[in-house]
């Protein structure tokens, strides 16, 4: 009835629609991948573009002329002048003093007296 030629025939054959099957399925999850990637990078772009719109709207020199007003004159607030900021290099440097570290004034954590501290960070030891 059947030769052993058919039936390895027949068995290829379902092995090519098997594997011709999965390949199809594959690539199938493939594309809804790339499709699924492709949907996050336009909602993205709109997220940034919606932003940038929101930025713009912030930004405009008659909001924040309008703003100035408003703290200037309702809260009484004074636009800060560049002699207001100091820098850090500007800063006096202030010695540690020893002595200021006792145990009261770190609630009794430290005891300093008669020993030689050593100071770490702040922290006498």
């Amino acid at each position: 009835m059947f030769r052993t030629s058919d039936i390895v025939l027949i068995a290829v054959m379902v092995s090519a629609a098997a594997l011709t099957y999965k390949t199809k399925r594959e690539a199938e999850e493939q594309l809804a991948a790339v499709h699924k990637i492709q949907a996050q990078i336009r909602y993205e772009e709109d997220t940034i573009d919606l932003l940038k719109a929101d930025w713009s709207l912030l930004t405009q020199p008659s909001r924040l002329q309008k703003l100035t007003e408003i703290y200037k004159s309702q809260l009484g607030l004074e636009p800060v002048n560049a002699r207001q900021i100091v820098g850090l290099d500007d800063l006096p440097a202030k010695p540690v003093n020893i002595e200021d570290l006792s145990s009261q004034r770190l609630g009794g954590m430290a005891d300093i007296r008669g020993k030689d501290p050593v100071v770490t960070g702040g922290i006498v030891q």
